[in-house]
């Protein structure tokens, strides 16, 4: 079993940065495809980036491609996500989650682990 855990929301302006970064416990952090979730009231959670265990084949959202980075340091334990030119749009719950096995990326049901979230506000 995996547990996950988000950090590094915040409040910023538009245009700014922020790096989330979530910590997972487990011995085999590295054979577990990662992504990255956001989510606003009322409106479904959404993909946003995944990665795979050993850091290759990343994919994004349309929406945050060129803006978003995903990278993870097996060796820490943790994924991260870069974030930079953020818009007010961006503004969200994010959502860090663990995939033990294979399945699309960008779905929901693919993943097993989640974490409880971090608030990103991007003032406008």
């Amino acid at each position: 079993q995996v547990q996950v855990a988000e950090s590094g929301g915040g409040l910023v302006q538009a245009g700014g940065s922020l790096r989330l970064s979530c910590a997972a416990s487990g011995r085999i952090f590295s054979s577990y495809f990662m992504g990255w979730f956001r989510q606003n009231p009322g409106k479904e959670r959404e993909f946003v980036a995944a990665i795979s265990g050993r850091g290759g084949m990343p994919d994004y959202a349309g929406s945050v491609k060129g803006r978003f980075t995903i990278s993870r340091d097996n060796a820490k334990n943790t994924v991260y996500l870069q974030m930079n030119s953020l818009k007010p749009e961006d503004t969200a719950v994010y959502y860090c989650a663990a995939a033990s096995i294979g399945g699309r990326i960008d779905a929901e049901s693919t993943y097993d682990y989640w974490g409880q979230g971090t608030q990103v506000t991007v003032s406008s």
